[in-house]
């Protein structure tokens, strides 16, 4: 989509990442068709979720701030807490007389996605502290903003028109090795930058520069499955694994304690790169360049590699249905009670979206409200995640 310049809804929120390359901007498709995190802002409006919850401070008041949850935004880890809050919900939903709307495995899927992306994004930095750092870190030395500042390596105005987490981390990968060469020979120590220090500077850089855009870019994130093959092809993979898999000279990605926003990733890029590029030589890989694009893609991957990071175990799953009292109401091919369907019969639950939305629909029936010693079961990330394993092996059987 080159030239894209269009705002995307996200119910009364705007998807807001300028992201180019040089003149013309390279966008990507969203990362698949039900993981879309665009369309699930669509069916996080029409399904009226933005009459109960805002995101980051616009939407309703009646139910938590989506854009301000924190702890894990996984898939499983969404999926238990939509499952464990919707006894709430539905209460919620009745009292403000808002239908309870159905959602199938596509829509459950994308707005999972949705809601997985709320912290991918970072708040807007600080232009003052920005300005402060610019200084600090001796960035001024060697370049300038607005006519002020060295001239030994390029002006920063074009990132105050093009200034985002992801191209800022495509130029400082690509000229890493010769910045740091010309700090070597200043005596300049090579900074870094850790918390929200990157996003002040990118802030100041935008509000100094004299060069404004006729109107801002508004595009989604990076396709994840470009980013898998990328990841292979820039050999990413033979100093990184991934669950145990490939190399184990840098630590594996999809391991880490937390999401990165984008401008940690970005900011980690930078303060690695002296060891990543060091491995790199001793390992005969030759340093790539990359594109803003590709990083975007890459960093879609790799969230995509975290979104399912905790495997399902189908024992643990045929378990978790007994303890849950799932067979108080179920059949398993035939065995426990017979007050509802038989699982292993039941159509589309070949997928964990289709699981999540079946879970949903099912909970509104699966509500009685004269039963009052019924307990609701409540679910964690890791039962989710093996109720769809199990689950899956039923849809697979013949």
């Amino acid at each position: 989509m080159v030239g894209m310049r269009r705002v995307l809804p996200w119910s009364g929120v705007a998807l807001i990442v300028v992201f180019v390359w040089s003149s013309p901007a390279f966008g990507q498709a969203p990362v698949g068709p039900t993981q879309d995190p665009l369309a699930g802002s669509r069916v996080f409006g029409e399904k009226g979720c933005g009459r109960c919850h805002a995101i980051n401070g616009v939407g309703g008041q009646g139910g938590p701030d989506l854009g301000r949850i924190p702890g894990p935004h996984g898939f499983y880890d969404l999926g238990a807490a939509l499952w464990n809050h919707l006894p709430q919900m539905a209460e919620r939903m009745r009292q403000l007389g808002i239908p309870r709307a159905r959602l199938d495995a596509r829509e459950a899927g994308d707005l999972i996605a949705f809601l997985s992306t709320l912290n991918y994004f970072d708040p807007p930095g600080n232009a003052e502290k920005g300005r402060r750092l610019f200084t600090g870190k001796r960035c001024i030395v060697c370049h300038q903003v607005a006519g002020t500042g060295g001239v030994v390596g390029p002006s920063l105005d074009f990132l105050g028109q093009y200034g985002s987490p992801i191209f800022a981390a495509a130029t400082m990968w690509n000229h890493g090795p010769a910045m740091a060469e010309a700090m070597r020979r200043r005596g300049i120590p090579r900074p870094r930058f850790e918390g929200s220090e990157l996003a002040d500077l990118i802030a100041y850089l935008r509000s100094a520069s004299p060069e404004r855009m006729e109107e801002p870019l508004y595009l989604v994130p990076g396709q994840a499955e470009d980013g898998r093959h990328l990841f292979a092809e820039k050999r990413c993979a033979e100093c990184h694994g991934l669950r145990g898999r490939g190399g184990r000279i840098g630590p594996d990605l999809a391991e880490r304690r937390r999401d990165w926003s984008l401008m940690q990733f970005a900011a980690a890029m930078w303060n690695k790169a002296p060891a990543m590029t060091e491995a790199m030589n001793r390992q005969g890989i030759p340093v790539p360049q990359l594109r803003p694009a590709e990083v975007a893609d890459l960093v879609a991957y790799l969230y995509s590699v975290r979104y399912f990071a905790v495997p399902g175990d189908v024992r643990r799953g045929q378990e978790t249905l007994t303890a849950k009292g799932c067979v108080g109401c179920h059949t398993v091919q035939g065995r426990g009670a017979k007050t509802a369907s038989d699982l292993a019969v039941a159509k589309g639950l070949d997928s964990p979206a289709a699981v999540m939305a079946a879970l949903w629909n099912h909970s509104f029936a699966a509500q009685r409200p004269a039963d009052p010693a019924r307990v609701w079961a409540e679910l964690r990330p890791g039962d989710v995640a093996d109720l769809v394993a199990f689950l899956g092996t039923l849809t697979r059987s013949p």
